[in-house]
């Protein structure tokens, strides 16, 4: 049992992370801004809600922003560790505030590290994305592959911060500081305008969805429970130092099989239309997680088909 910090906390990984740390008997302070951009307000406080109805007693939700340290400086004292969640998530979105996600992402991730050494926390842990590897890094990506063509301006932010993270190291060798590259990250309580969500609510209404480009774009889909093992276990056992870790499936799939999946899962056909591919989307993600598997004891368990019956039990629960 220990005190952490979890910001983001009442978003889509950090509820179902939380709820995981709560169940094995640790305290959580959640740190959140309650925005409503990308992930819509509304859903943070059901998260909230839900989380403190089942775990009250192990967790305290504190309004703020990441970039506020003042704010932030006084829930740090004490914290065994930091799991640094909270930030604007989107590449399609970002090219429209490209200001705000550079300022959210990065000078986020240098406050919270910050705090984190002043107050001598034993462990940071921050979210990354898989979009930081871009059209160039070879298939499957490797932790130290380059990633230095960014599709996006959210892929740049996401390696801009593990840059300034990787170089504040070097002034607290003795602090593990790991960056979490998620793989499109799927389950209830989703985003909603993510593909599988979004795809699973039309779907079960009866409703058209569209697919971008000719349906070969392809991803790496994790389901959420396995996401939050992988954190758990950077949480136990991550390294002294800046060190990366790939979190995937390591079972990418195109985007026409991923619909024939949804709707299998569904029950009913889809109804189809089609846009060009929007800029910023990469043409393929897969993880090689070796890396994962042997430091943090990693083992991705849920099959796609298992993680789809499950968003579909979600959103048939909760229709809006």
């Amino acid at each position: 049992m220990s005190h952490w910090v979890v910001t983001g906390g009442v978003g889509f990984i950090g509820y179902h992370l939380c709820r995981a740390m709560a169940a094995r008997g640790d305290d959580v302070v959640v740190i959140d801004d309650f925005s409503d951009a990308p992930y819509p307000r509304a859903e943070k406080l059901r998260n909230q809600r839900d989380l403190l109805e089942e775990h009250g007693a192990r967790v305290r939700v504190i309004t703020a922003c990441v970039t506020d340290r003042e704010a932030l400086r006084p829930h740090f004292t004490g914290a065994a560790g930091v799991v640094h969640l909270a930030g604007l998530a989107g590449v399609r979105p970002s090219f429209k505030n490209p200001a705000r996600y550079s300022r959210v992402n990065v000078e986020g991730t240098a406050v919270t590290l910050g705090l984190a050494r002043e107050a001598g926390v034993r462990r940071y842990l921050f979210a990354s994305s898989s979009s930081v590897y871009g059209n160039s890094t070879p298939l499957p990506a490797h932790e130290d592959a380059p990633c230095i063509l960014p599709e996006s301006p959210y892929a740049a932010s996401k390696r801009s911060a593990e840059l300034v993270a990787g170089a504040m190291c070097g002034i607290m060798p003795e602090l593990p500081c790991t960056a979490l590259r998620f793989f499109t990250v799927y389950g209830p309580r989703q985003r909603p305008e993510m593909a599988i969500t979004l795809f699973m609510r039309a779907i079960l209404a009866g409703e058209p969805i569209t697919v971008f480009g000719d349906g070969s774009m392809r991803r790496d889909f994790t389901y959420v429970d396995d996401i939050v093992a992988g954190v758990l276990g950077a949480m136990e056992r991550a390294p002294a130092g800046f060190r990366a870790y790939n979190l995937g499936s390591e079972s990418p799939i195109r985007l026409d099989a991923l619909v024939e999946e949804i709707a299998r899962v569904a029950g009913k056909r889809p109804v189809l239309k089609h846009d060009a591919v929007p800029p910023g989307d990469v043409n393929a993600t897969f993880a090689d997680v070796t890396r994962a598997k042997q430091e943090l004891g990693f083992a991705p368990k849920t099959s796609l088909r298992e993680g789809l019956a499950a968003v579909r039990d979600w959103v048939a629960a909760h229709p809006s």
